[in-house]
Order: C-alpha cells, then sequence, then structure tokens
C-alpha cells in the first residue's frame, strides 16, 4: 500500500496491515531529522495500515510503558509524558488510545537517546552530550546516577557517545558507548571498531570491536545489539564477548523493540560524510550493490528474515527510536498547539457518595 502526505510518502510491504492486527500492537517512531513522530496502527475496515504523525522538535528517544498507557518521548530541550485518556475504552472512533502530553520536564539540549519508563518512578534515560545514565530532579535539569570509570568529570562534551541501556527489572544493566575515550567527539576517530558494551554494575568492559553500537536490549537471558557502522543485528555472548550476527540491514540502524519472536528496528539512510562516513556499512552496501533505505524492519528473530517493511520516502531520510505498543490497534498523539487540547480533560477518580458520607 501507499500513501502520500506532502511530500511524504510511505509504503508499507503486503500484510503489514494483517501482522499488526495479528499481534495485537501498534508502533511508535521518532526522527529528529524531520521532527516528527508516526504512530503506525492498522486500520480494520480498509485493511491498511493507519498512519497517525505528529511534530516535535528534535524527536529522538522514545518509549512505552509495558501497558502502552504510557508514552515518552525526548525533544530537542525537554522530556514529555504522554497518558492515553482513552484508557482502552473506545469512545472517540476510530482511535482505541489517544496520547496527551501531561508533564514535560526542560532538561535543556543534552541529547537524550534510551529511556525506560518505571512504575511509580521517574524513568531513567541516557544524557548522550554528559556521558551518563540519569534521572528526573526536583531542583536540576536532571541527575545522573551512573557514567563510565574512564569519564573523569559531568561536562557537556559527549567524550564517548554513550547512548544505548538494556534494563533489567527497572535498573541499568548494560550500556554502549561508540569508543571508551574521554574528551570531547574523540569517539568519532574510532567508529569503525571502538564500540563497547559496559556492565553498569562492575562497570566492566564485557565486549568490544563493535562500529557504532547502539539499542542493547536483554531479552530471555539473551542480549541483543545492533552494530549500526556494519549494518548488523544480532547477539552479544556477555562470557566471551563475542557477536553474533542475526541479520544485515539495509542502512544505519538503531532503536530496537520486540514483539514476540520478532525483532522491530529503526534503519535510516546515512545523513552525511562526518557521521556515517567511511563505515563497513557503505562498502557492503556498495557491494551489494544496494542503495540505503529508510524504513522500519520487522525481523524474524528464528530465521533472520525480514518479513514486513515499511519504508519512508521524501521528506523522512532517518529514523531514531522504536517503541511498541501492546494491546493498541490504532493510536494518535495530540501536540501542544491544536485548539481542541483545551478540552481533552480525564479527571482522576472520585467516589462522590463516599466524600459525602453516604455510605456511611
Amino acid at each position: 500500500m501507499q500513501s502520500e502526505t506532502g511530500q511524504l510518502k510511505l509504503e508499507a510491504s503486503p500484510g503489514l496491515s494483517s501482522w499488526l492486527e495479528s499481534q495485537n500492537v501498534s508502533l511508535a517512531v521518532s526522527t529528529y531529522q524531520a521532527a516528527k513522530i508516526f504512530l503506525i496502527g492498522n486500520n480494520t475496515e480498509t485493511g491498511r495500515i493507519s498512519v497517525f504523525e505528529r511534530t516535535f522538535a528534535r524527536a529522538m528517544g522514545l518509549a512505552a510503558s509495558p501497558a502502552a498507557n504510557q508514552l515518552w518521548l525526548a525533544s530537542q530541550f525537554q522530556l514529555w509524558r504522554f497518558e492515553d485518556f482513552l484508557s482502552r475504552e473506545p469512545v472517540m472512533k476510530p482511535y482505541d488510545a489517544i496520547y496527551v502530553p501531561i508533564e514535560g520536564r526542560t532538561v535543556g539540549e543534552v541529547d537524550i537517546h534510551d529511556i525506560h519508563p518505571r512504575p511509580g518512578q521517574p524513568p531513567l534515560f541516557v544524557v548522550s552530550r554528559f556521558n551518563c545514565i540519569a534521572t528526573l530532579d526536583a531542583e536540576n535539569s536532571f541527575a545522573p546516577v551512573w557514567m563510565p570509570k574512564f569519564i573523569d568529570a559531568v561536562v557537556a562534551e559527549d567524550r564517548c557517545h554513550l547512548n544505548g541501556m538494556a534494563v533489567e527489572d527497572d535498573k541499568p544493566r548494560l550500556v554502549t558507548c561508540v569508543a571508551a575515550t574521554n574528551s570531547g567527539g574523540e569517539w568519532r576517530e574510532h567508529r569503525r571498531g571502538g564500540g563497547i558494551v559496559i556492565d553498569v554494575e562492575s562497570g566492566e568492559t564485557v565486549a568490544g570491536g563493535f562500529s557504532m553500537p547502539h539499542s542493547p536490549r536483554l531479552r530471555e537471558g539473551r542480549c541483543y545489539l545492533i552494530q549500526s557502522g556494519t549494518g548488523e543485528f544480532g547477539t552479544v555472548d556477555l562470557k566471551d564477548g563475542s557477536f553474533t550476527p542475526i541479520c544485515a540491514l539495509q542502512g544505519f540502524a538503531r532503536g530496537l523493540g520486540f514483539v514476540g519472536d520478532y525483532a522491530i528496528i529503526g534503519v535510516s539512510k546515512p545523513r552525511d560524510e562526518r557521521h556515517f562516513g567511511g563505515l563497513a556499512l557503505s562498502d557492503r552496501l556498495a557491494d551489494a550493490n544496494l542503495d540505503p533505505l529508510c524504513h522500519v524492519a520487522i525481523v524474524n528473530l528464528t530465521s533472520g528474515n525480514i518479513e514486513h517493511r515499511l519504508v519512508f520516502d521524501g521528506v523522512v531520510s532517518e529514523l531514531y527510536d522504536v517503541a511498541i505498543l501492546h494491546g493498541v490497534s490504532r493510536p494518535m498523539i495530540h501536540g501542544f498547539v491544536q485548539p481542541d487540547l483545551r478540552f481533552v480533560i480525564r479527571p482522576a477518580p472520585f467516589d462522590i457518595d463516599t466524600h459525602n458520607g453516604r455510605n456511611r
């Protein structure tokens, strides 16, 4: 199927709508390059995908709570929390989830990458510019909670490009850095093989030799990882540090989620020579006579096959993050300036009879 919005063209592989329906999920995708969020759902009336887009400046890190009632987004200098006001009650057809911006925290332009929501606690997030994992703080822009041993100061210098965080039991377990460097921007000189995975508790490097690693995830006892510089998605053996590829991707990949036996990965066209030039990815694509493709790839974890794609063309050439909305078939999201946002109101539950003593 094909749909166009202005200069944006989306093309879904055959069966993507049926796959979303069978898995009972929707997808959220962010792009800082085009300053947008896309919510990809399923239109059961037409049998085609549903696409809802909204503009947010420099949309980067993105995460949904397990029940998909909450969505977090890192924008240019703020961190936003959205709540689903429908609460699974389909009273505003055709949508079954409507995400409303409830709280925004000004954190400054600190390049928030991976985000992990925590029930009853503020989220954890990766602050790449300050080389740390952090959380929210009532009196400051953010509160660092961990940083690599080789970083010797909390400064806004992006010294190692710490970008990814794997969480277990709501605690950070692993992080990825492009290089173990301690001066501003030095990591760019080590993009082909300087990437490392660090154990948060011990602070020790447990695997290395990666090309621009992103999006580490722990799932069912396995560590998954994207080597963005080679365009490979695979697993890391945390005992010996070895990397086993699952599949090769047609572009610069980052952003990773899981649905059953599938991985959902964001893939981009390389942007410029400074950030993406000189990588093995370019050589591999050239050897295969392939052009990079901006798309969401749905990978079968058992076979390694890319079973579905949603290809972006036109104004969108890069994706940053993906999030899975479980139990949601057709979502939408509110921005900050629509007039109707004034009347999107959901009071907390209140028992009038109990308050007035009628049940006493």
